[in-house]
């Protein structure tokens, strides 16, 4: 299926925040379990991930207004017009699986590495 076929909302949030397929299926987890709180070793083992990349997932995902973080422990908290768009890409997630990891893995790595340097941190 043709990624026109995804709704704007989530062709959209995965372009400006989905960087790795490790981080979306981060964002998955805790779209479903929405109670749960896990460390980085936690979730790496439960989504078969290396640790330093479910480190810089999730720590995207916190800085982007997705996550929440007491220490190392990550949490569910999407940030205002941030939860309908989550919904809407595990929705959509089960039905376009090949066109949302396309683009995804369309994105070039070092233009995106270079950018997020740049990027404004709440640290």
């Amino acid at each position: 299926m043709p990624d026109e076929e995804l709704p704007e909302d989530v062709r959209e949030l995965v372009r400006r925040y989905i960087h790795s397929v490790a981080q979306l299926e981060a964002l998955l987890f805790f779209h479903r379990w929405p109670d749960e709180s896990c460390e980085v070793e936690t979730l790496a083992a439960r989504l078969y991930a290396g640790k330093a990349e479910m480190a810089n997932a999730l720590a995207s995902l916190k800085r982007d207004g997705f996550l929440r973080s007491d220490g190392e422990i990550y949490t569910f908290s999407p940030q205002g017009a941030l939860r309908p768009v989550v919904d809407s890409l595990a929705r959509a997630y089960s039905r376009h699986l090949i066109p949302i990891t396309n683009i995804i893995h369309s994105k070039p790595r070092r233009i995106q590495e270079f950018s997020d340097a740049f990027r404004i941190r709440k640290d």
